[in-house]
């Protein structure tokens, strides 16, 4: 099947509650080099949104980006490579209803503190591998975040629909935030933080649609 549309998860971004399993953290890679590839189909992204939920001491918090573009790239059916561009200073925040309060959040995740995204207006994650197994697929590829690449790895399933559309979907993908330089109340680099730290990892959630 040609015609392709693919969902990435990458869900949950900033906090992970004090009861982390860390034991299921992605593996963080320095990042690595994409390899050239004859690539006989390329499938331009028609929609899409990044999400992610956060945990912390007193509660969790969900929200979105907004991917600005991107495309995946076949050789026949199966998936060798693409990129996708998010915008960093896109992000909402979806759980708090007052508006006072949800501006405040959404004003700090935007800030220096966390994805500084007039800095950094976007991020940007890039397959650089996919290697097919009996159920899922492993993917590999770089993630950008405050200008910062780490090659991470994940499992993936892809689910070809009827109507000629490909869906992708991701496992939860759990990262350390202080790899892409996001140190606000990480207990790593501040001490006498008590119940008012922030959790090391996160995790993230894609939801892409493509089409050739």
């Amino acid at each position: 099947m040609k015609k392709t549309i693919l969902a990435l998860s990458i869900i949950g971004l900033f906090f992970i509650s004090c009861k982390e399993d860390k034991s299921k953290k992605t593996e963080t890679k320095e990042a690595v080099e994409v390899a050239k590839t004859i690539v006989n189909d390329t499938y331009k992204v028609t929609s899409s949104t990044l999400t992610w939920k956060g945990y912390k001491p007193s509660g969790t918090h969900n929200g979105t980006f907004d991917l600005k573009e991107g495309e995946l790239k076949f050789d026949g059916d199966n998936l060798i490579g693409g990129k996708f561009t998010f915008d960093m200073a896109s992000i909402k925040v979806l759980d708090i209803e007052d508006a006072k309060y949800n501006a405040d959040l959404t004003g700090h995740l935007a800030s220096p503190d966390f994805f500084d995204a007039a800095q950094f207006p976007t991020g940007t994650f890039e397959i650089t591998k996919v290697t097919k197994e009996e159920v899922t697929s492993k993917i590999e590829g770089n993630l950008t975040l405050k200008g910062i690449t780490k090659n991470i790895t994940f499992p993936a399933s892809i689910i070809v629909q009827k109507d000629g559309t490909t869906t992708f979907l991701s496992n939860a993908i759990k990262i350390d935030r202080t790899d892409f330089g996001i140190k606000y109340k990480s207990k790593k680099f501040f001490d006498n933080l008590k119940d008012k730290f922030v959790n090391d990892i996160f995790d993230i959630t894609f939801e892409v649609k493509v089409k050739k």
